[in-house]
Formats: structure tokens, C-alpha cells, sequence
């Protein structure tokens, strides 16, 4: 079964990263965004981005969170997170510091984006919610052990929702 997928991500520094992954075919994603669709989006305010975010979601059976150096306590990413897990998708984060960007880079890892975000039991939803960590030094083992493991980790988010 072709699953669809919303991945989340901090734009400018991780959107090479994310797209390596994409680009993989492994999931239906949702579409990119252009810089100019974006800032029409963000020119909306709050609500229109809540809002797009939602369409965003809709449909989708899973969220990926590409959890790269500064993703944890991005405002909207926490938004796509709660918003997510709250309409009982699956969710999951995958490290993707070791992947190399456009200048040929990799980035320092970044902290768990699901340990800031409290449940209604005192808990944080890093207790429920799996991250993976590839590894891997080299961005091109990374990248194949990620996309040898997508499929299964979402399976796996899905069913931790049960």
C-alpha cells in the first residue's frame, strides 16, 4: 500500500536534505512549496499558515519530521507535530544532520523536536514517538539507510498509533 506522507522540515537549512529523500519515490508526499507560494502564504498571517498546514496534512496517514540542526522549537513545525499527532496520524522523526546539502555539507545534530512537546499526563511525546538516528558517517550511507528503512518506519508509526 502507497502510503502519503507530510514531511516536516526547517526550510533553508535542511530543504536539500529533505529533497534528496523525496526524490527517492519511496512515499507520496506532499508538494513542495515555491519561495513565492510560501511568502503569499505567510503574508495571510497565522491563520492562513495554520490553515495551510492543515490542507497540508489532510489525507496524509503519516508525518515525518526531518529533524536537522535547528528544527526542535521551530514554531510551526511544533504546529504540524501536535496538529498531526492530534488527528491521530502516525509520527516519527528521522536525524538528517549527516545528509550533505547543496554546498557539499553536513550539519551538527539537532535536538529531539518531540521531547518540548507535552502530552496531557505531564509526559513529552518523545516517550511515544520513535526518531532514528542513520548510522552513518558518510551521506551516502545515510541516505541508502534511509530510504532502505522509510517504508517500515512509517508502517511502524502507523501501527504505534494502533
Amino acid at each position: 500500500m502507497s502510503r502519503k506522507a507530510f514531511y516536516s522540515f526547517h526550510y533553508v537549512p535542511d530543504s536539500h536534505r529533505v529533497a534528496q529523500i523525496r526524490s527517492a519515490g519511496l512515499l507520496e508526499g506532499n508538494q513542495t512549496v515555491t519561495d513565492n507560494a510560501w511568502e503569499e502564504v505567510k503574508r495571510g498571517g497565522e491563520a492562513a499558515i495554520k490553515r495551510w498546514i492543515d490542507g497540508q496534512l489532510s489525507g496524509k496517514s503519516v508525518a515525518i519530521v526531518m529533524i536537522g540542526s535547528s528544527t526542535a522549537g521551530r514554531k510551526y513545525i511544533n504546529y504540524e507535530i501536535e496538529k498531526a499527532w492530534n488527528d491521530g496520524k502516525g509520527v516519527f522523526g528521522i536525524h538528517i544532520h549527516r545528509l550533505k546539502n547543496l554546498a557539499q555539507q553536513q550539519s551538527p545534530k539537532g535536538a529531539n523536536p518531540f521531547a518540548s512537546i507535552p502530552l496531557t499526563d505531564g509526559r513529552k511525546l518523545s516517550s511515544l514517538v520513535r526518531t532514528y538516528d542513520p548510522p552513518y558517517s558518510n551521506s551516502k550511507d545515510v541516505y541508502g539507510y534511509i530510504t532502505q528503512n522509510l517504508s517500515a518506519w512509517v508502517e511502524t508509526a502507523i501501527a504505534d498509533r494502533g
